[in-house]
């Protein structure tokens, strides 16, 4: 009997032992440092308006293609992006608007600030996506098949839906936004949006709760992400009441950039370094996790004329003086930090590197030419 116990004991054993190594059998093999597939094909991916990024950091676009490419992606989720104005033109304007539809067009909250007394009016300028040659023949091509004939007063409204159901199937990462044509009224349909004065705002506390409640509404559903945005313009105006207060102004920025970080937002502040103290600007600077400053360009400089190509077309100059780096503390290397601003057509911004002029041997007044340092005037090779 004890010698059938123990061979029917035995049978259970190796039955369970069989079974365990079935199942593991089947299970794919993975080492500590093998890919997680599971969180590749997190539903993350599918949203638009995000990006994948290294060290599981999340993008959002600028709104500018060449930004995002500069700046290895986009604006991080949770960073706070400051933008030093030129006193002799608004170019950081044209950032704001890039920023703000592009977020309108991919359905993310938006709050906006300025000093302004009707912020709201500011939405009319935003800028509208750009139709490519293929959209523009799909959507003539479906005209012409439905065969209809619309009065030219009501083909604005038809164009509408259309183009919307197309973009609504084609979800771009960054749109290339036409600066001459305003955004059209069905982006702002179901959106939330709000606007706050500055210039009525005295204390910055209130704003930065309305800031914090305003992202709170933008609750997490299924796990998903959406990436809200706020766009400050001339934080530090004279226009505002706070303006004297530095303190003050630096604890919001401080806070807010807290916020930021935890909703998984994107927040643009713009403000003049001119209007403030050397020292406040500084620290403004260093509580910045991406920083750039945009300057503008004389139109009769001979000199710089004769140095860069294309200097016609610029219209300023964007330098980035610091990138954003969440969970990671490997500085980034540009290949360049100042780049030419640009209106390609007039319609569009676009960012290039900056090229030196090429050397007119007949003229002998060009940059390269005159840096022989033997006195000759000749353009061969050098003599040292």
């Amino acid at each position: 009997m004890k010698c059938l116990a123990v061979m029917v004991s035995l049978i259970v054993v190796l039955v369970v032992i069989g079974s365990v190594m079935a199942m593991t059998a089947n299970k794919p093999r993975t080492a500590s440092f093998s890919r997680n597939t599971a969180a590749a094909s997190s539903p993350v991916s599918s949203i638009p308006g995000l990006k994948h990024g290294p060290n599981g950091t999340m993008f959002i676009s600028s709104g500018i293609s060449d930004l995002d490419k500069i700046l290895g992606g986009g604006f991080a989720l949770g960073s706070l992006v400051m933008v030093m104005e030129d006193p002799e033109a608004p170019h950081h304007m044209l950032l704001l608007r890039n920023f703000m539809s592009q977020g309108l067009v991919h359905h993310q909250p938006l709050i906006y600030a300025s000093p302004a007394n009707d912020p709201r009016g500011f939405l009319g300028t935003l800028p509208n996506p750009m139709v490519s040659k293929d959209e523009k023949s799909r959507v003539h091509e479906t005209e012409q098949e439905k065969g209809l004939r619309i009065a030219w007063q009501y083909k604005k409204y038809f164009g509408e839906q259309s183009s919307d159901s197309q973009r609504d199937g084609k979800s771009e990462y960054c749109n290339d936004f036409d600066l001459r044509k305003p955004l059209e009224r069905y982006f702002f349909t179901g959106q939330q949006i709000d606007c706050v004065s500055l210039k009525e705002s005295a204390d910055l506390g209130a704003f930065h709760e309305r800031c914090s409640s305003f992202l709170s509404q933008d609750k997490r559903s299924n796990g998903n992400i959406t990436g809200g945005r706020i766009a400050i313009q001339s934080l530090c105006s004279p226009q505002c009441e706070y303006s004297n207060r530095e303190w003050e102004m630096l604890s919001f920025v401080r806070s807010l950039k807290s916020v930021v970080r935890l909703s998984n937002a994107v927040a643009v502040v713009t403000f003049p370094p001119s209007l403030v103290s050397t020292t406040f600007s500084i620290r403004l600077q260093h509580l910045a996790d991406t920083l750039v400053s945009v300057k503008a360009i004389p139109d009769e400089d001979k000199e710089l004329a004769k140095l860069l190509t294309g200097y016609q077309d610029m219209v300023g100059l964007l330098s980035v003086h610091k990138v954003a780096r969440i969970n990671t503390q490997v500085p980034a290397i540009l290949e360049a930090t100042t780049f030419s601003m640009k209106l390609q057509k007039r319609r569009s911004l676009i960012l290039e590197c900056l090229n030196q002029a090429p050397v007119d041997g007949s003229s002998g007044s060009s940059y390269a030419s005159s840096g022989s340092c033997s006195g000759t005037s000749k353009t061969a090779p050098l003599d040292f």
